[in-house]
């Protein structure tokens, strides 16, 4: 299990001063988990998002503080996208918790390898039920099965990890192959005979402008 290091927190410590110091301000609290608040270093919280992220059990060990929670909640600096406060959700000890896990997509699809077709992802992350220690980093999908453009993988086609249950409906479609078509542009037709007049009618009216030149110096006397 991942462990952070933290510390109790009270209210005359300013967040913006934690945060000069490379710490940051956070809470934990659950169903039968009073709110409180603590201080962790963010350097060690990012190394452990990246590993954990949303759905791994993290061990919050400090003075008087023990407690198995998960990330709940990671609020992010508008502008430099660099978290600035997190919640923690303590689970009850025992029981099944429902939770979203993102989905891995592996292996190769042979109707986007030899038929030129293109992955679609229905899902991006799957609800299931497990007890805490059970829950996975992710879920992998086998997208090798994907042989032909009216395949399809369904939930129910996941394999999913021992202790690890669906929470969504069997047949819900997780991915699937769109046949890319090559868009022919459409010319339209040229009319030869529209050409054919615009042109005479361009020569009639240079024959005109002829018949309109300057009198001779013969017809001016």
């Amino acid at each position: 299990m991942l462990k952070l290091n933290v510390e109790n927190r009270d209210n005359t410590q300013k967040n913006n001063v934690l945060r000069k110091t490379g710490k940051m301000p956070a809470i934990f609290y659950g169903k039968k988990e009073k709110s409180t608040p603590i201080i962790i270093s963010k350097s060690e919280f990012k190394k452990i998002w990246k590993e954990a992220g949303e759905s791994s059990v993290i061990d919050l060990v400090g003075k008087n503080i023990e407690a198995e929670a998960l990330i709940y909640d990671v609020d992010l600096d508008p502008i430099t996208d660099e978290p600035r406060h997190v919640d923690f959700y303590v689970f009850e000890k025992g029981k099944k918790i429902e939770i979203e896990v993102p989905l891995e997509f592996v292996g190769i699809a042979p109707a986007v390898k030899d038929m030129g077709g293109t992955l679609v992802k229905v899902m991006h992350e799957i609800e299931i039920e497990a007890l805490p220690k059970d829950l996975p980093h992710n879920i992998k999908v086998d997208i090798s099965s994907l042989i032909n453009f009216d395949s399809q993988i369904l939930a129910k086609d996941i394999t999913l990890p021992q202790g690890v249950s669906l929470k969504i409906k069997p047949e819900e479609v997780i991915a699937s192959v769109y046949e890319t078509k090559e868009e022919v542009e459409e010319v339209a037709p040229v009319d030869l005979s529209s050409i054919e007049v615009q042109k005479k009618g361009k020569e009639a009216k240079e024959g005109e402008g002829i018949e309109e030149e300057a009198p001779t110096q013969e017809g001016k006397k």
